[in-house]
């Protein structure tokens, strides 16, 4: 088990020894300081990362109280609990006015401590809990137009469960899965249970603007610097600026400009397009792609020290067909979602719908999956969503199409199929232009669905027979 830190804060070095003799034996992990100004530089640098601070009232230079103001003022919630050999009720009232967690008067009482400090850390971790807690059901309820967080897959919670122990970290994410997986989503999730989650949240597709703009779109440009630039522009870089700038879509981003990329990185420094200056930046990257960027560096397409810059934690979302238990949720998340934006009463999927979205393999991911059930909740004319509700007319034409090319055997073919092995590959062959939905097969052929089901299980029978009674 991870220990607890506590970080204490005294310039009395007697005081100093006596705290961290009585935390050390009991486990946790310290960080003393004796002076609090450098104390504040180090957390607000994420030099350091405490769960508890203590910290003496009356010091030279920078006073708790101010300490714990200053704390509070940069939006940190860390608890502080505060030790003074003043036993006035008005400094007791002060201290908890500026926002410390607690109060113990000197000569310390150390049992009391304890107490202090197991509860600031229980009642942090529940506070985080609640924190994340909220954060997950504000994305799933689309309250931060976050909504694609649903779902109950291990691929999933696998992914949500990194990204969320990552979100309070520096660290740069590269994000990988299929286009539509959600990619975005899980960057927008990282922001928003993240420090800088009312700081702003930039994203940019790099393969969506043409090379010779991206970088002007990126770091800004001067007045004049192109054709075209009649003002001076801020890039994206400083419109993130104390926040996240998510780019999409990295491995389309030419080599010149992956170099540029490099550089800002490394120094924490942008120049905008036609000036010489550079200006120093604040901002988390998150970045994210659907290409397998170790074969773009094989192909020379792709910086591989920018690889490893962006990769330091890598994020992988699976493509929706390897978690078909986030189908159901998806599905009835979305047909919430347009039934309330459309005005319309909230639908159920018919079994022959349900049984089309579950066997479908979805190559454009949840992205399609959510058109398609936009589709059916604004066309269906029915409280119940039916099969064709769910079935583009591209698809629908295409197994119309994919029916009439069956092909049958030919003369000269090697095996003469018998007619019961003849229907039995055409009944297989609707079965898939169906995407596994039996009810529709038997629908098309014009069969009882029983007479369907125990077709299938003659298959079923014929392709893997009983070897049990074999010697």
């Amino acid at each position: 088990m991870k220990k607890a830190k506590i970080l204490i804060i005294d310039d009395d070095l007697d005081t100093q020894d006596l705290i961290s003799s009585f935390f050390r034996v009991r486990d946790y992990e310290l960080l003393v300081y004796g002076d609090a100004a450098k104390a504040l530089d180090d957390i607000n640098q994420n030099k350091v990362d405490p769960d508890v601070i203590i910290t003496d009232l009356m010091m030279p230079g920078l006073s708790g109280i101010e300490f714990t103001q200053r704390m509070k003022m940069a939006g940190n919630s860390l608890p502080i609990i505060l030790i003074t050999a003043n036993k006035k009720v008005e400094i007791a009232v002060e201290a908890i006015a500026a926002g410390a967690y607690d109060f113990v008067v000197k000569p310390l009482h150390f049992p009391q401590l304890l107490v202090s400090v197991e509860r600031a850390l229980f009642l942090n971790k529940i506070k985080e809990e609640n924190t994340t807690l909220k954060s997950v059901v504000q994305l799933q309820a689309g309250q931060t137009s976050i909504e694609g967080v649903v779902g109950k897959s291990q691929g999933l919670r696998n992914a949500l469960d990194l990204a969320r122990r990552v979100a309070k970290s520096t660290a740069n994410i590269l994000i990988t899965g299929e286009s539509g997986t959600g990619k975005e989503v899980i960057a927008k999730a990282i922001h928003a249970m993240g420090p800088r989650k009312k700081e702003p949240f930039i994203a940019i597709n790099c393969s969506a603007i043409p090379e010779n703009l991206l970088e002007s779109e990126l770091f800004g440009h001067a007045k004049g610097s192109f054709t075209g630039a009649a003002e001076k522009r801020r890039g994206l870089f400083e419109e993130a600026e104390g926040g996240t700038l998510f780019l999409d879509e990295i491995g389309d981003m030419s080599l010149p400009l992956q170099a540029k990329l490099l550089r800002v990185l490394q120094e924490k420094k942008i120049k905008r397009v036609g000036e010489n200056q550079y200006k120093p930046i604040d901002v988390r990257i998150l970045s994210a792609t659907h290409k397998n960027l170790k074969q773009e560096i094989l192909n020379k397409n792709f910086r591989e020290d920018l690889f490893f810059r962006l990769n330091v934690i890598p994020i992988g979302i699976p493509p929706l067909r390897e978690r078909k238990e986030d189908i159901l949720p998806l599905s009835e998340f979305f047909i919430r979602k347009f039934s309330v934006t459309n005005g319309t009463a909230i639908k159920q999927l018919s079994k022959e719908a349900l049984e089309y979205l579950m066997n479908n393999k979805w190559p454009g991911n949840v992205r399609e999956l959510e058109n398609t059930i936009e589709r059916a909740v604004v066309l269906s004319n029915q409280n119940v969503i039916q099969y064709d509700d769910v079935v583009t007319l591209a698809q629908t034409t295409e197994v119309e199409t994919d029916k009439a090319q069956f092909q049958f055997p030919t003369v000269g073919e090697s095996k003469i199929l018998t007619v019961d092995e003849l229907v039995n590959k055409y009944v297989q062959h609707i079965l898939k232009l169906n995407h596994g939905v039996k009810e529709k097969t038997a629908k098309d052929l014009k069969i009882d669905r029983k007479t369907l089901y125990r077709r299938l299980r003659e298959i079923d029978n014929n392709a893997h027979p009983d070897t049990s009674m074999m010697m």
